[in-house]
């Protein structure tokens, strides 16, 4: 497959396709940014890779050729001639036209052999959050996931205690994964050129996951105490027992004055955990 901008827009051009924006569709067009991306994932013939959003087809062919299979979810029907014609020497690679957020994706999975299953993908920026949400809810055993993501988006994910970008978010994903950044990416390798550049960031399944007794308590937690970010826990948990609150932080030198983007996810377990105790 050849990379540039001139060859993917004569591409589109000779399938009559055009870009939908409601679909968030940007294709790279830099080799050395794919090459990078595989590099940074660290594939080998061992690894299944999902794709969501394969777009042309230019990271998936890269894909294919340094992992065991790959299977993509491709939202728009559209894209199959061009898909076709760009993967054509490739018999690793399945393309399933649904929306991966409504896909069986253990039942898709059923049919191959792997040792490791990687996400490698540029990722729709509308709905990044909801993928990477269902792939923890839905419990697809995903080792790895590699993906480019908004900067803004990617710097909440990687967020740590006591920044701006510090959120609920930032703990969810990072009770389940190691989350790290692996590079910037400029606005100028897609067609079209998006309005804000990207970075790529990779989650690693945690083995040593922060211990809590009840995780509905513990995500609600959380989740309560950044209701007002501006606000502090006093006031942001008020239907909590804020005496029992205030006991186990003032253990840990705090008080209830503290802010929810203070704490990390340790302290947030310590507390729900001590919740639970009757």
């Amino acid at each position: 497959m050849e990379y540039s901008p001139k060859k993917m827009q004569d591409l589109l051009d000779k399938n009559e396709f055009r870009l939908k924006k409601q679909f968030g569709q940007n294709f790279i067009v830099d080799e050395n940014i794919i090459n990078n991306i595989i590099s940074k994932a660290e594939l080998n013939k061992d690894i299944m890779v999902i794709e969501i959003g394969p777009g042309a087809g230019s990271l998936t062919y890269k894909l294919a050729i340094n992992s065991k299979n790959v299977l993509c979810y491709e939202i728009d029907t559209s894209l199959e001639p061009i898909l076709k014609e760009n993967l054509k020497d490739l018999d690793n690679v399945d393309v399933i036209f649904n929306d991966f957020l409504k896909a069986d994706v253990k039942r898709d999975l059923k049919k191959y052999k792997f040792n490791k299953l990687y996400v490698v993908a540029n990722l729709p920026y509308y709905i990044t959050t909801p993928i990477i949400t269902k792939i923890i809810e839905d419990e697809i055993p995903v080792d790895k996931i590699v993906v480019m993501v908004q900067k803004e988006v990617g710097d909440r994910f990687k967020a740590q205690p006591n920044s701006k970008d510090y959120n609920s978010l930032s703990i969810y994903l990072n009770y389940y994964y190691e989350i790290s950044k692996l590079m910037d990416i400029s606005r100028n390798i897609f067609i079209p050129k998006p309005n804000v550049d990207s970075i790529i960031v990779c989650f690693e399944k945690r083995s040593d996951k922060v211990k809590v007794v009840d995780e509905k308590l513990f995500f609600k937690l959380v989740r309560d105490a950044f209701k007002q970010k501006r606000k502090n826990l006093r006031n942001n948990l008020k239907e909590y027992d804020l005496d029992k609150i205030e006991k186990i932080l003032n253990e840990l030198g705090l008080n209830l004055n503290v802010r929810a983007e203070a704490l990390s996810i340790e302290t947030f377990a310590h507390i729900a955990n001590n919740l639970v105790i009757k």
